[in-house]
Parts: C-alpha cells; structure tokens; sequence
C-alpha cells in the first residue's frame, strides 16, 4: 500500500502480517552473517557465507541459490494469518529469541 503525505512525500506499507502474497513473492533476505531467508517468518536459512568464503566457484554458488529457491515451498505469513484467533501467545517464547534473534523478521531487517 502506498500513501502519499500533504507535504509530497510517499511512503509504503507491506503488510505481509494481514494481507499475505505468499504464492507470488519473489523476496527473500540475506543477513550480515551470510543466512540467506527465503521468507521473513523462516525459522531456517541456507549459510551462504560459507561456501563464499571457502572459495566456491560462481557457478556453485549459483546452483546452490538456484536450487534453493526452486524448491522453495514456504507460507510463512499465510501460516501465521491462519492461527489468528488460535494462539494464547506469542509465536516465539521471549527466551527463544533471545537465544536465536533470528527467529523474528525484526532481527533481519524486515
């Protein structure tokens, strides 16, 4: 959703949490430490970071993203829409993410 303010300025809002895109989403996330997220709700992600640094030639590493994304079969805001009015709490135990704080989108920049 776009929205333009009376001063011009234009701004916009993905609001993936309510209005889940899902099967047409072409996004995914790389973090600083090299995990490659093929959805922001992922729990898991492919280390690309190694095979980068262990010196894997372009090709592999263009394999390896090709093949990765190919196969992808995630739903991640669709699933969470879904336990609207189903869950009593959070999705993620606060001690859980603090532990792993990639297990939040906000933890990669989504």
């Amino acid at each position: 959703q776009r929205f333009l303010l009376p001063d011009g300025t234009s701004f916009g809002i993905i609001p993936s949490t309510t209005t889940p895109f899902c099967a047409t989403c072409d996004r995914s996330r790389v973090t600083a430490d090299g995990m490659w997220y093929l959805c922001l709700y992922a729990k898991d992600g492919t280390d690309l970071r190694g095979p980068l640094r262990g010196g894997a030639s372009p090709d592999s590493i263009r394999a390896l993203i090709r093949s990765v994304w190919q196969g992808r079969m995630d739903r991640g805001a669709e699933e969470r829409k879904a336990l609207d009015g189903v869950r009593e709490k959070q999705l993620i135990e606060i001690q859980k993410l603090k532990e792993d704080p990639h297990l939040e989108m906000h933890a990669r920049g989504g």
